[in-house]
């Protein structure tokens, strides 16, 4: 279907098309020197050490959690109905896309899932604290959180860390939705850290997607960054099939996968990576337009700015009910009816989605990650809105709330 307003677009301009035809006329797409520019550059505008690019986000997060899996002497096992004691255990939110959950399965760990904040629809802190004291109670080691920054809300990251830190945790930052999301110079300066502020530094390593709806936008794409040369060292060697870092020599050193990226998604993205800033301000403005001609119903809905410490980096646009007991799903059918690209916020993974029933959760363990997945959806707020196309979102929404008053 064409929307009107969908989540995002392809479009690729005159540099991104002068690189595709480099690239074509070398003979060569897979992994090359498009790639390694990304790398350098995306590293530079996030300020870190490393960054390693990958097939997409998702791959970036099973790289990623397999490095941490092997520095943690775990052996990995096969994901279907083969948990134990023995393997490791990662702390993740109930309530994210899917694959923030596959990647810790694909890497041989195990999720444990915690559920989310309705002010933040992210990871509860308190929460977060009593799965890790319940696994120490039944002797489960947990070995590390998978923070994911929703919609590209970073809060609360600084708390999480904390948490990871007091338990000497590995924290993996998941802002595939997030690229650049930031906290504001004193919450920063608190935490004894330096630099531009970016809330994925809070992390030991962040994952990122470049995915068409994304910020930074490939087609495809993900990438690793991190400051750890350890960590670095076998996510090169994990995402090229466990060869040792930098060798293409038949001399497999791990289990490993074919993560690797492609020459004509770098050359997109490093066009798009050129527009950052000033795509990041477009955004930000047409969320802030979507929250001032939505304030009007916050009687019926929950808006999401930003708290006082944050700066978030709009993914899409969120949206809940704020009665628990309504469904959202006559909403999502209007608007997507009125071409504008809706999806709903994911829901309870361990208890709305079949794939995680073998891991033996129940309905009304996560109640917020489940009223989330009953009353919440998300839309369109990308940098290619106009101001009528903001009007015709909020013209649509108060037909529909009308309609339900009468």
């Amino acid at each position: 279907m064409d929307y009107r307003i969908p989540f995002g677009n392809l479009k690729v301009g005159d540099a991104a098309r002068r690189r595709i035809a480099e690239a074509l006329d070398s003979n060569w797409i897979s992994e090359g020197r498009f790639v390694q520019e990304f790398e350098q550059k995306f590293a530079a505008k996030l300020g870190w050490k490393h960054a390693l690019a990958t097939s997409s986000g998702t791959t970036a997060g099973e790289v990623v959690w397999s490095a941490v899996r092997e520095l943690l002497g775990h052996t990995p096992h096969s994901c279907q109905g083969n948990m134990s004691r023995n393997r490791g255990f990662v702390a993740t939110p109930a309530c994210a896309f899917v694959a923030t959950a596959n990647c810790i399965l694909a890497a041989g760990m195990e999720p444990l899932f915690v559920d989310i904040a309705l002010d933040s629809l992210n990871m509860d802190g308190d929460k977060l604290t009593q799965v890790l004291s319940r696994a120490d109670s039944v002797r489960y080691r947990c070995d590390g959180i998978n923070f994911v920054a929703t919609m590209g809300k970073p809060s609360p990251i600084a708390e999480v860390a904390e948490i990871a830190g007091e338990r000497d945790l590995y924290l993996i930052g998941d802002f595939c939705e997030g690229h650049g999301a930031r906290y504001k110079a004193g919450v920063w300066q608190s935490h004894g850290l330096k630099g531009d502020f970016f809330a994925d530094h809070f992390c030991d390593a962040s994952i990122y997607s470049f995915y068409t709806a994304h910020l930074i936008v490939g087609g495809e794409g993900g990438i690793i960054c991190t400051d750890d040369d350890e960590i670095a060292n076998l996510c090169r060697s994990i995402k090229n099939h466990g060869r040792p870092a930098g060798s293409n020599y038949f001399d497999f050193k791990r289990i490993g996968f074919n993560a690797k990226w492609g020459e004509c998604q770098a050359a997109i993205a490093l066009e798009s990576l050129e527009k950052f800033d000033e795509v990041s301000a477009k955004r930000r403005e047409v969320r802030a337009k979507l929250i001032q001609a939505l304030e009007p119903f916050e009687d019926r809905l929950i808006l999401y700015r930003d708290s006082p410490e944050e700066i978030i980096s709009p993914h899409a646009f969120p949206l809940v009910l704020r009665d628990e007991a309504a469904d959202v799903r006559p909403l999502y059918d209007y608007l997507n009816k009125s071409d504008i690209q809706v999806k709903t916020l994911f829901g309870s993974l361990p208890t709305d989605h079949a794939a995680f029933k073998f891991l033996g959760y129940k309905e009304g363990d996560f109640p917020v990650a489940e009223r989330i997945g009953r009353t919440g959806l998300h839309l369109p707020c990308n940098e290619f809105m106009t101001d009528e196309d903001v009007a015709y979102v909020a013209d649509r929404i108060r037909d529909f709330c009308q309609r339900e008053k009468s």
